[in-house]
């Protein structure tokens, strides 16, 4: 296996990009922006300073854009993050790799306060070896930022580690930092999507990672064929 394993967290380890989309939705509204849903599901995956500017012009955001990305992280700490559960297989995934001797880092766009929480929902502390989240990048995913972040707590070079994300603002992240990423379908992106933006393998979820392990690329001699 690799010596270090780098996951995301919302639609990889943890169900809530649906919560995110609709907190958003919610927050764009009271500041007289009505957009799709489905448009904004397809950034979740972004922080909100990358998501912003996708919704938002110039003047917008220069007039309202903090306000409204402090909105909504209220929002979605009060009113949507409860509803958040672990994928099945995920707290199993962690502990397996870390029983394997791999070092765990989460490289994810998600605010410190929500790390906590997942991380008592997923097993605890004890099951990773450090986290870095949106306050610890300059740009947030698909810039590298989260991810060199991640490595150098790591002390890992890039070629030393793998990816595990579910969008491709993951793999476009992870590549621009030097780590190949593994995808999951199960925060809603296409399996082309995901084999576009750079994924080396794709697989449905935690639970089916888990259930192939030793066939995939975070095991020691990966497989030729990685795709479902």
């Amino acid at each position: 296996m690799p010596r270090a394993v780098l996951f995301d967290i919302d639609g990889t380890l943890v169900d809530s990009v649906d919560l995110h989309a609709r907190a958003w939705q919610e927050a764009l509204a009271r500041y007289g922006k009505e957009v799709p849903y489905d448009e904004i599901r397809s950034q979740i995956g972004k922080g909100g300073d990358q998501l912003l500017p996708v919704f938002l012009n110039d003047e917008e955001l220069e007039r309202f854009g903090d306000d409204l990305a402090e909105y909504r992280t209220g929002l979605y700490q009060r009113q949507y993050l409860p509803w958040a559960k672990p994928f099945p297989g995920a707290r199993e995934l962690l502990a397996r790799l870390k029983q394997g001797g791999e070092l765990v880092g989460l490289a994810s766009s998600c605010k410190r306060m929500e790390l906590g929480y997942y991380l008592r929902m997923l097993g605890g502390a004890s099951l990773i070896d450090a986290a870095t989240t949106a306050e610890d990048a300059e740009q947030t995913k698909p810039h590298p930022d989260i991810f060199l972040a991640c490595l150098d707590r790591l002390a890992m070079d890039p070629d030393q580690a793998v990816a595990v994300g579910d969008s491709p603002y993951d793999a476009q992240a992870a590549a621009r930092a030097g780590v190949h990423t593994v995808g999951l379908l199960s925060g809603g992106f296409e399996q082309r999507t995901l084999e576009e933006a750079g994924c080396v393998a794709i697989y449905q979820d935690c639970a089916d990672l888990l259930a192939r392990l030793p066939a995939t690329p975070l095991a020691p001699e990966p497989a030729s064929e990685h795709r479902r």
